[in-house]
């Protein structure tokens, strides 16, 4: 199923997505140099400069990143009427981003960043900036703007805060106004300890440093302490989800109902953090807005962080790159079977857990498959990354359903199963349930059909939730059976 969900999302979702950045643009210009001496003026290095470039930075780094991964871009904030501001517009024009929501102003200058590296190392950083809030003539023009766009139809809405002036109260108030209005996700790169300006976004990614400001104190970087202080935080904030950024130790995501995913990060040579969250912001509501599970989504996010951490400076995600990520990890995999022994699934369901994917587990009879239990599997398998199959064996069903049954065999009904894109998995069990199947495997969801209730749930105890789904109206493998019967009956077969 994720692998199916995950080359979906890399081949079909992204080229279509659309999605609008708010935020402080910035230019990022490097100086790449050799040092070998100090300088003789001052117990200074000496650089030797050897080349320049200039990449798109802040706001607009988010806005390359969606690009690079082949997303319709639209850019909003403020630039200088100067030769930064100049620049800036062609960097945005060459990667393909819509420049549309760029206000430009007499009155301010383009912010660019210059840092210094001598051997790959960054040794200085110049900034150039003016910081100012937009005034009311700006803000009226970029709510113009993206009011266009929601209209059009977009599919999510970064903002991106570096305290630059472009993200205040009054601007993100009439955005997330026009996301809820619109129903279009939101997620937000944080800048500074006061999140009341972002009340009503649906995601929102602090780094540690950033959640321990927030809470006004120093956290550790380690599980338990990061989920504290999300949840201190998410009570006092209207705001859905957390997305903890943890440099080594990976993403974290608390949501304000009480769920937690950890995801750890993907193990590169860090070469530059730079731009990293940038990354993690851009692959996360590219994965929110393609419905992908939190848990796809982590992996996602994770992955494209491990690439441009391995690079110099600012870098923006490609999407081949993740595509060939994508590929490496599928090299050596286990060959897919139809049917699986207790200790094969045992085996398997630890490995997809240990790599921090949601098992999805359901059981049944489903003797002659039929649309209802189609659509009833589709819907369990949304519900997390992997779903396997407990099938009744051939004892089992006589017992449950008369001698008569099952009309297909086990192996048949496991086969049939096992080629539906959205199974991962069949494991069949002689018992009437599947309790002890459950006891030895131990998914993360059990999922029940019908009009059960939690407390109910035979094998709950050896899960992390169970999740009730309703079967689809008309559709029955007795009524199939009783068809067919009376059609025997008829002399009309």
């Amino acid at each position: 199923m994720i692998k199916k969900t995950i080359n979906k999302f890399l081949h079909d979702n992204l080229p279509n997505l659309r999605i609008a950045v708010i935020g402080d643009l910035m230019v990022d210009r490097y100086v790449f140099g050799d040092v070998n001496r100090i300088s003789p003026e001052a117990p200074v290095p000496v650089n030797r400069v050897k080349h320049m470039k200039e990449v798109l930075g802040g706001a607009a780094n988010v806005a390359a990143n969606l690009a690079n991964l082949d997303v319709h871009v639209y850019v909003g904030g403020v630039a200088g009427q100067d030769t930064h501001g100049n620049l800036l517009q062609d960097l945005l024009d060459s990667n393909g981003i819509d420049k549309s929501g760029v206000v430009i102003s007499n009155e301010r200058s383009t912010i660019t960043k210059m840092r210094i590296l001598g051997d790959r190392q960054q040794m200085m950083r110049l900034d150039f900036e003016t910081v100012r809030d937009v005034d009311q003539q700006e803000e009226e023009a970029l709510i113009r703007w993206l009011t266009i766009l929601c209209q059009k139809g977009l599919d999510g809405i970064v903002i991106s805060d570096y305290g630059k002036g472009v993200c205040t109260d009054t601007l993100l108030r009439q955005i997330f106004d026009l996301a809820n209005q619109y129903m279009i996700p939101t997620i937000v790169d944080p800048k500074g300890a006061q999140w009341n300006k972002y009340d009503g976004a649906t995601f929102i990614t602090p780094n540690v440093k950033e959640l321990s400001e927030r809470v006004g104190y120093s956290i550790r970087n380690d599980d338990d302490s990061i989920v504290t202080a999300a949840k201190e935080a998410l009570d006092t904030n209207h705001i859905q989800y957390i997305i903890a950024t943890r440099s080594e130790k990976g993403i974290s995501v608390i949501a304000r109902d009480g769920r937690i995913w950890h995801n750890p990060a993907t193990q590169q040579d860090v070469f530059d953090v730079s731009g990293a969250g940038d990354t993690v912001v851009a692959t996360m509501i590219c994965s929110i807005a393609a419905n992908l599970s939190m848990r796809t989504a982590l992996h996602v996010a994770n992955g494209a962080a491990g690439i441009v951490v391995s690079k110099v400076g600012t870098y923006p995600i490609h999407r081949q790159e993740l595509i060939d990520l994508w590929m490496s990890l599928q090299e050596g995999k286990s060959i897919e079977k139809s049917l699986y022994s207790w200790e094969e699934m045992k085996t398997l369901v630890r490995q997809w857990q240990d790599q921090g994917d949601t098992v999805v587990f359901t059981n049944g009879c489903f003797d002659i498959l039929h649309r209802g239990h189609i659509t009833y599997l589709q819907e369990a398998a949304q519900l997390g990354d992997r779903l396997i199959i407990g099938l009744n064996s051939d004892a089992s069903v006589r017992r449950l359903k008369g001698e008569t049954r099952p009309l297909v065999e086990g192996e048949d009904r496991a086969y049939l199963l096992s080629a539906l894109g959205c199974v991962d998995g069949v494991v069949l069990f002689d018992e009437d349930t599947p309790s002890q199947l459950l006891e030895t495997i131990r998914p993360n969801i059990l999922v029940k059909g019908g009009d059960y209730k939690v407390d109910e749930v035979i094998g709950r105890e050896f899960v992390d939730s169970v999740q009730i789904l309703s079967f689809k109206d008309g559709y029955s493998t007795t009524n199939v059976v009783n068809k067919i019967a009376n059609l025997v009956k008829d002399n009309k077969l």
